[in-house]
């Protein structure tokens, strides 16, 4: 009886276990789901505000658009009805306009004479020989015959000395033109005496050429002579053909300067 007892005591103990477990659990949900209803509402809260949100972006940006669209007609309706204005006033002035110019067509038609003087006039005014003739004539009116005499006569001393001027410059460029004719005659003459000379210069280097080869050609009979003899006439040799090297060196230097005048010699 004493182990019944003692297994039956075991078995209460992990139910009193089990139960105080569950009610603790219960404790625990009830403490929570306070927290979590008011978790819950408050997203539901600001997915309400988020929506409303984007509502009324929507609505604002719609009534913007729809302002903009019907500003834009506005403006678009009263630049027409303001050209239209322009057409209307620019056909009044057009209306005018033609109405004037026929009104003068048929008062110049009515009236042949008027307008035949008036034509005469304007014709007198605009061309030049007949406004210099009205000019001349109207002067006369106001102006003594003295006084157009006297201008004329200032008017002719100051041509004549115009005149007299003009005379002195071409003398002056004649003259001019004589030396400048002199001085290319020189120039000519020049250029020609520098050519001669040139060439002159050339026969001249080429005769010292000559000479340079005809002493060459003594100093080669020289060797075959006995050498006493022929040292006397070989320094002679020598020193001509030293002389006609130089005197042909600074005769080609004179061909270059007549050359670089641009004498072709």
């Amino acid at each position: 009886m004493a182990t019944v007892a003692e297994s039956s005591a075991e078995e209460e103990k992990p139910n009193v276990a089990t139960h105080s477990d569950i009610f603790s659990k219960s404790i625990v949900l009830e403490e929570a789901t306070p927290w979590i209803e008011y978790a819950v509402q408050q997203a539901t809260l600001y997915q309400k505000i988020v929506q409303e949100t984007i509502d009324s972006t929507i609505e604002a940006s719609r009534s913007r658009l729809t302002e903009i669209g019907l500003t834009a007609s506005a403006h678009f309706h009263q630049t027409i009805a303001s050209l239209e204005d322009v057409k209307s006033e620019y056909a009044v002035y057009e209306d005018k306009l033609f109405g004037k110019v026929k009104e003068g067509i048929d008062i110049a038609a009515s009236h042949p004479l008027i307008t035949g003087g008036v034509s005469v006039g304007l014709g007198c005014l605009v061309l030049k020989r007949p406004r210099r003739f009205l000019y001349y004539n109207t002067l006369r009116l106001f102006v003594s015959e003295e006084t157009l005499l006297s201008r004329a006569d200032t008017r002719v001393k100051e041509l004549r000395q115009s005149i007299d001027r003009l005379k002195a410059e071409s003398e002056k460029l004649e003259t001019t033109d004589r030396v400048a004719s002199v001085a290319e005659d020189e120039l000519i003459r020049g250029r020609t005496k520098l050519r001669q000379a040139g060439k002159q210069i050339q026969g001249v280097v080429r005769s010292a050429y000559k000479i340079e080869r005809q002493a060459a050609g003594l100093k080669d009979i020289l060797g075959e002579l006995p050498r006493r003899e022929a040292s006397q006439f070989r320094s002679q040799v020598s020193n001509l053909a030293s002389e006609a090297k130089r005197e042909r060196n600074a005769l080609t230097k004179e061909v270059s300067k007549i050359s670089n005048y641009g004498i072709s010699v």
